[in-house]
């Protein structure tokens, strides 16, 4: 087994506001890719895709039939490799890495669901909450034992009545005369680690003790440890996939803990839940992108070594159409996952590490982006275990085969985390929010676009390289993503956030762009590098997602444009969105075959 690994630093990138890519144009060198990994950061890669593939993968049946105790086994393992303790202060028994080495870490261990969840929600939900808001006290009795695998952590927020509406928990703590105890009741509904967790942050309503809004209550944490009198573990859920992982209840009957328990402040719960799945967001990204490459590797062997009317299946071009698509998916999911981790590591480069506060603020800073990572990657996910399950035919829905347990586990990843639906609103809202306040200039922008659009069509700038028409769509991107954005807010004003479906249109949008946006940035970087000889296969990808991207991002403003206009003024914008969606085609066919002939080659994905 390998040994411990220890920390490292991202490249130098440039600090870039959350959320300011739709009005800006960043530079490939403002942004960090996995080329930019540091040669401490491979190593830590190597360790945990080693430590995944030889002593997690060899026991999946166990892990999936619930075998507790090797699941704990394992979880100790990887303490001693330092993987559980990648968010933890040194002097807690950590090795406080930088967020982008905390995300090799997801990535590279997603090659078994099961385990990669149980393991996120330890090392992540289940330790950040006590790192950031935890007493010196608290920190100093449970970190040490965390990091060491000793104790694993669990996250006890949802409830059978407030999955994503968490505030409207109705679980309660009340504190005693004395000021002594807490005494929680309530039920907690679909805890992962449950079953072996021996530490719980539960969240509860508790009455706010003393300012304007005493009495009041307000959603409150707490620290509950396994065994406390009152706490029960219900029986496990029976899922639908990542069966491995425990699920179960917590029942919460007169369990007295000590006041010294209560985590952060009475009242900051809501603020406690929302800092800590920011992070949950983009963890969960990187394992998502770790499993479709693991993933699309099995697919590639498989369609490599399956025959059919006389040769290969990969020879057949709809197959090698779906190997290619899967890549693209794995190629924009690395871009823009490690770019987003990457602008948040130069944002906490200027943070005391021991200001928790500033730390969550300048994490908060790029919520958008998180968003964004969750949704887009499970979403990627999702069509390359289905493409992968296709691509095996029959064999692909038989558990023996890897496509089918793939297909199942990958399908919990658009609701962990706040369901995917929920994550839309918050794109849009947030932004149209900092707009609003003027954090995030993007009306002024908005108003430069109808200045420039009335003002009638304009020649294209030049742009030189490989990558031109991509950087054209890029901008067209831009645009037609805050026409539609203009259009809406015009219409509707602070009311907006009354329609779901423009919101969840404009979100489309801003997604696509971002990961447009990484693609062809990562796309340039690897092309100016010195590796410049072998950045076809990444200009490729990047060429058949913006075209991908750009159709879907018209359709989107289409919809908005349709929903908020009507009579001449619909014609008009109709018009203006032709002029801004204008693009010339390009061969696809020919792209994703140049790909898909790549990986197939190489026997896994590659660039």
């Amino acid at each position: 087994m390998a040994t411990m690994i220890v920390p490292s630093a991202t490249a130098d990138t440039k600090i870039v506001p959350g959320g300011s890519f739709l009005i800006s144009d960043p530079s490939p060198q403002d942004c960090f890719f996995p080329e930019d990994f540091s040669e401490e950061q491979r190593q830590i890669a190597q360790t945990t895709t080693e430590f995944a593939t030889n002593e997690i993968v060899p026991v999946s049946d166990q892990i999936e039939a619930k075998d507790f105790s090797i699941i704990r086994r394992l979880l100790k393992e990887a303490s001693e490799l330092g993987l559980t303790s990648v968010d933890i202060p040194e002097e807690y028994g950590g090795l406080e890495m930088d967020k982008a080495t905390a995300a090799i870490i997801a990535d590279n261990i997603a090659r078994q669901g099961s385990f990669s969840v149980i393991f996120s929600a330890h090392v992540g939900i289940g330790t950040l909450p006590i790192v950031w808001y935890g007493t010196a006290e608290q920190k100093k009795k449970y970190l040490p034992k965390l990091a060491s695998g000793e104790f694993i952590g669990a996250y006890a927020l949802s409830e059978s009545t407030s999955g994503s509406d968490a505030v409207s928990a109705r679980s309660r703590a009340v504190l005693s005369q004395d000021k002594q105890t807490y005494t929680l009741n309530g039920e907690k509904m679909w805890i992962t680690n449950a079953g072996f967790a021996d530490l719980f942050t539960v969240f509860a309503q508790c009455a706010m003790p003393d300012g304007p809004k005493a009495g009041e209550e307000k959603l409150t944490a707490f620290l509950v440890e396994r065994g406390t009198p009152g706490l029960t573990i219900g029986k496990e859920e029976h899922k639908l996939g990542i069966r491995g992982s425990s699920t179960c209840p917590l029942i919460l009957a007169d369990c007295k803990i000590p006041a010294a328990n209560l985590l952060g402040e009475v009242g900051k719960g809501t603020h406690i839940a929302f800092n800590i799945l920011n992070v949950g967001r983009y963890k969960l990204g990187n394992a998502a992108v770790g499993a479709a490459r693991m993933a699309l590797g099995n697919g590639i062997r498989y369609a490599k070594e399956r025959k059919a009317f006389g040769k290969s299946i990969s020879e057949f071009g709809l197959i090698q159409e779906k190997l290619a698509d899967c890549a693209v998916g794995v190629f924009v999911g690395e871009a823009l996952s490690y770019r987003t981790v990457g602008m948040i590591d130069a944002a906490l480069s200027n943070v005391d590490k021991h200001d928790t506060s500033a730390i969550q603020k300048a994490i908060e800073d790029y919520a958008v982006e998180c968003s964004i990572v969750k949704i887009w990657d499970s979403e990627m996910l999702d069509h390359v275990v289905d493409e992968v399950l296709q691509i095996y035919g029959g064999y692909g829905y038989v558990e023996e085969y890897p496509a089918e347990r793939a297909y199942r586990d990958s399908r919990i990843n658009r609701i962990f985390e706040g369901t995917n639906e929920i994550n839309r609103l918050i794109i849009t809202g947030w932004l149209m929010k900092s707009a609003m306040s003027g954090r995030l200039a993007l009306m002024p922008a908005i108003k430069r676009l109808m200045d420039e659009v009335m003002a009638g069509p304009v020649s294209k700038e030049e742009v030189e390289g490989p990558l031109s028409e991509e950087f054209n769509l890029l901008a067209s991107a831009k645009k037609l993503t805050l026409f539609a954005t203009g259009a809406a807010a015009q219409r509707y004003m602070a009311k907006i956030s009354d329609e779901q479906e423009v919101m969840g249109a404009i979100a489309e949008m801003v997604i696509e762009v971002y990961a447009m946006e990484s693609a062809i940035l990562r796309a340039e970087k690897i092309t100016a590098s010195k590796r410049s000889a072998g950045a076809e296969i990444p200009v490729a990808m990047a060429r058949i997602y913006a075209v991908g991207a750009m159709e879907k991002i018209e359709l989107c403003a289409r919809k908005v444009v349709a929903a908020v206009a009507e009579g001449d003024m619909v014609r008009t914008q109709f018009t203006i969105l032709r002029r801004l969606a204008k693009y010339d085609p390009a061969d696809t066919v020919a792209l994703r075959r140049q790909v898909a002939q790549h990986i197939i080659k190489a026997g896994k994905y590659a660039i």
